[in-house]
């Protein structure tokens, strides 16, 4: 059983991803292939990565910072496999400022970047299938960066492609040192950072979407709002 519920309060960002101008508070870094099938923005690579492996894969940030505290949604269905989905959340550069200041080194979407880089991070795989050892144990991985910390695991609900009827609603957490995350529902990870074993509290950043090449997959009603926290049971 989870130890902390939350429910949601004001709405700071809704973006309901179903036509080209709701692009507009988003920025691409790396080969991703941006479409809109059925009022839904449909991502994948535009590089085979039997060609160009590891740089084929891709990040999409939405271009607003939001602050800590925080009840992050989206809908998510995953189209074709193999590949990776992620979530990456609070991400600013390691003196807390902004991932995009033109004093950073240039991102193109390949995960050491993020993982080991300039910038601070947490980063979510809920939708692990791209090696085979990932799709024989499915888990969702929590890590904090920079360090590629892996900070905690939860089984992954998501069945895959062939026994998908709808989309997925995901709803990911932020709540200082909590993060806690959620499938149709289903808590399904929940960890405490003591802000001292992996470095300290991450508070407020950006967010953004990351696949592995070629996983192909649909996103919808993405949502940023106000998280408050219940009483501990």
């Amino acid at each position: 059983m989870n130890k902390y519920h939350f429910t949601k309060g004001d709405v700071l960002y809704q973006n309901r991803l179903m036509h080209q101008e709701d692009l507009k508070d988003f920025k691409a870094e790396g080969p991703v292939k941006l479409n809109f099938i059925n009022q839904r923005l449909v991502l994948e690579s535009s590089k085979d990565p039997d060609q160009f492996g590891d740089f084929a894969h891709w990040v999409l940030w939405c271009v607003h910072d939001f602050p800590d505290q925080i009840m992050i949604e989206w809908e998510f269905e995953p189209i074709q496999e193999p590949g990776l989905a992620m979530v990456f959340f609070a991400a600013t550069d390691q003196t807390g400022d902004d991932i995009f200041s033109p004093e950073l080194p240039t991102r193109q979407g390949h995960y050491p970047e993020y993982h080991s880089g300039a910038i601070n991070t947490f980063h979510l795989s809920y939708f692990r299938r791209k090696w085979e050892q990932e799709r024989m144990f499915c888990t969702c991985n929590l890590r904090k960066s920079a360090g590629f910390h892996l900070v905690s695991q939860g089984a992954d609900p998501i069945p895959t492609v062939a026994d998908v009827i709808e989309p997925y609603k995901l709803r990911l957490v932020k709540y200082r040192e909590i993060i806690q995350f959620s499938v149709n529902g289903l808590v399904v990870l929940e960890w405490e950072d003591d802000g001292s074993t992996y470095g300290p509290i991450y508070e407020n950043g950006k967010i953004g979407f990351r696949q592995m090449a070629p996983l192909k997959a649909a996103y919808q009603q993405f949502t940023v709002s106000q998280a408050i926290k219940k009483e501990t049971l």
